[in-house]
């Protein structure tokens, strides 16, 4: 009997292999496939687990979280339309937050030496109507004093621009001055209805501002005279666990929010400083006043850079003509440009731990969804969503073993008690994990 043929016989391709690799100094055939090739002709495929079993586990881990993406995608869109319907009511809040971040050190102080809440609620904010006050009642003689002088270069201002359309290079005729007046009179009197209609729109809004600012400072009141009681609150509606997490993770805001008002102090603050050396040494009138309003406007973002930018030109330009105003436009830009694109955003990074790309894309989508309101609070909302998904991360590292709570900064004696939590939370997930591992493999 002839011998038998082994029933796994080598491939005729690898024979050849092992007999090439078996000759030192053999080249191999330079028109034999590639290796790979080789291989994917000798195995027997699909001899382990079923490549379609393999493609429907991704199939379906990709569809898992592709309808968890399209979930948290839907739920954002419905919170930011939420939040578009309720906005009026909600930017009292807002302000209100804000203001409550600069006057609560002053009312902490007075608190924390036996003054009654309301009371030291009430000086915190007398002292802010106080400094607001003094500033303008500093700056009323400087104002009374070149204000004259300011009428009358503005009346020279107009008379010398009609001189020179008459006889300047343009040679423009008194006649079509005249005429040119009539137009825009025909067509002021001829849009009467809209102006009107504009007017009312002002004067509405105007009223709309002095409500909100009226719901403002009430809300700023009762937020500085029971804002600690807030956090206490919560825990016990909440319970210890849950009320642990919201006081911690809502102190992180809170210290986010006051670090966003004491960054943006700053900003406005070095904007005027530089605008108002600009001015006085071009020796502009009002440049105290000038530099007050650039001080404040820096807290509008867009509208109050770009009102106190034009009223400083304006002024310019009626004082020392078109030379002067020109180079204080040039010095305006200059400073807004390196306060936007290079001060604002790396201090307000520092501070609230943003990327500066961040702190732009943020702005301009608010200015873009909520206008001037939404500009200025998309930073401190972006800062704060930004605080609450760190504490979530930081709570993951917890149950993953890959933190300690020693190894994490604390902002309340509460977040040291999450941290525990968490982390023996996490013991127990791994001890859960580690029976289910014996089970199946049982």
């Amino acid at each position: 009997m002839g011998k038998r043929r082994p029933s796994n016989p080598v491939p005729a391709i690898d024979r050849q292999d092992r007999s090439v690799e078996g000759h030192e100094g053999h080249v191999e055939d330079d028109t034999a496939p590639p290796r790979s090739a080789r291989y994917a002709a000798a195995r027997n495929p699909n001899q382990g687990i079923d490549r379609a079993a393999v493609i429907s586990h991704a199939l379906k881990w990709t569809a898992s979280w592709s309808l968890r993406f399209i979930v948290v995608v839907a739920a954002t869109w419905l919170v930011l339309k939420v939040l578009g319907m309720f906005w009026p009511a909600l930017l009292p809040v807002a302000v209100a937050l804000l203001v409550t971040t600069v006057l609560w050190p002053p009312v902490r102080w007075m608190r924390a030496h036996k003054v009654p809440p309301a009371l030291a609620a009430v000086g915190g904010m007398l002292l802010a109507i106080v400094v607001v006050g003094g500033v303008i009642a500093a700056m009323a003689p400087t104002v009374s004093s070149q204000w004259g002088d300011l009428v009358n270069q503005s009346v020279a201002g107009v008379n010398q621009l009609r001189d020179q359309l008459q006889n300047g290079p343009l040679h423009i005729h008194p006649e079509q001055i005249d005429q040119a007046t009539s137009s825009i009179t025909d067509k002021l009197k001829a849009s009467g209805d809209k102006i009107a209609t504009e007017v009312l729109n002002g004067i509405t809004l105007a009223g709309q501002v002095l409500i909100d600012a009226v719901v403002a400072l009430i809300l700023t009141f009762f937020f500085l005279k029971d804002g600690p009681r807030f956090l206490p609150w919560v825990r016990v509606s909440v319970g210890r666990g849950a009320g642990a997490h919201l006081t911690e993770a809502l102190t992180r805001v809170w210290n986010t929010l006051s670090g966003f008002i004491r960054t943006q102090a700053i900003v406005s603050a070095v904007d005027s400083i530089c605008i108002g050396i600009g001015l006085v040494v071009l020796q502009v009138p009002l440049a105290v006043p000038l530099v007050v309003l650039t001080f404040f406007g820096g807290f509008i973002p867009i509208v109050g850079a770009f009102a106190a930018g034009t009223v400083a030109v304006l002024v310019a330009l009626v004082a020392g003509g078109v030379t002067k105003a020109l180079i204080v436009l040039v010095i305006i830009v200059a400073v807004q440009q390196i306060e936007g694109h290079v001060l604002q955003p790396l201090l307000q990074s520092r501070s609230m731990s943003l990327h500066p790309a961040i702190v732009l894309l943020s702005v301009a989508f608010g200015g873009s969804e909520f206008g001037i309101p939404g500009a200025f609070f998309a930073v401190p909302v972006a800062a704060s969503i930004a605080v609450l998904w760190r504490y979530l991360s930081e709570q993951i590292d917890l149950r993953t073993g890959d933190a300690a709570p020693d190894d994490l900064e604390h902002a309340t004696p509460e977040g040291v008690l999450a941290a525990e939590n968490g982390r023996h939370h996490g013991r127990l997930l791994a001890r859960l994990h580690h029976r289910d591992d014996i089970e199946r493999r049982g």
